[in-house]
């Protein structure tokens, strides 16, 4: 009786065709969008699908836009991620587990600003679809929150009115599109 070897599948982070974003509130009436212009990672599948799948992911801090470079230099300080200090976050997932026809539960450590945290994650499959030179594509849409003083980002601001200057409720939203190496 022969035994048939169970292939693993690497698929890697299209960046052209993918979003990181992080969204938190100012004052606590509005919410800033933020991004992160240069990341990477991939997901390595074992036999047919997805289910179990271990995930890696990197962004550059340097790379941090909001739209606003004062604010910009402000979140790559001392004050928030000392990209000098800390120039990565990553991501290592432990579990990924689908829940659903296209749901899945992402479970990992995150590393940022020198600070490890287990995290849990969902992620939205969106499909595979071959593109116009005949690679295999697919999409997920991952979404969380984190609390940003868990991992030492811990700078406040208080305005005369008492009010908090910025939530420590973060939450992420990773639109990324993945293709299938060969």
């Amino acid at each position: 009786m022969e035994t048939q070897a169970i292939t693993a599948t690497t698929w890697v982070i299209d960046p052209m065709h993918s979003e990181v974003q992080f969204k938190v509130k100012h004052l606590m009436v509005s919410t800033v969008t933020g991004l992160f212009s240069q990341f990477d990672g991939q997901l390595e599948m074992v036999g047919d699908d997805f289910d179990d799948s271990k995930i890696t992911f990197s962004a550059d801090i340097s790379s941090i836009s909001t739209g606003n470079e004062q604010r910009d230099g402000h979140l790559k300080s001392a004050d928030f991620f000392d990209a000098e200090q800390f120039p990565k976050l990553t991501f290592t997932s432990t579990q990924f587990k689908q829940t659903g026809d296209d749901t899945y539960d992402l479970i990992g450590d995150l590393t940022l600003h020198g600070v490890t945290k287990t995290v849990k994650l969902k992620a939205e499959y969106g499909g595979q679809m071959q593109d116009f030179y005949g690679q295999t594509k697919a999409g997920f849409e991952v979404t969380g929150t984190i609390k940003r003083k868990e991992f030492g980002l811990t700078w406040d601001g208080v305005t005369e009115a008492g009010g908090v200057v910025v939530s420590d409720d973060v939450r992420l939203v990773l639109n990324i599109q993945v293709t299938k190496q060969a």
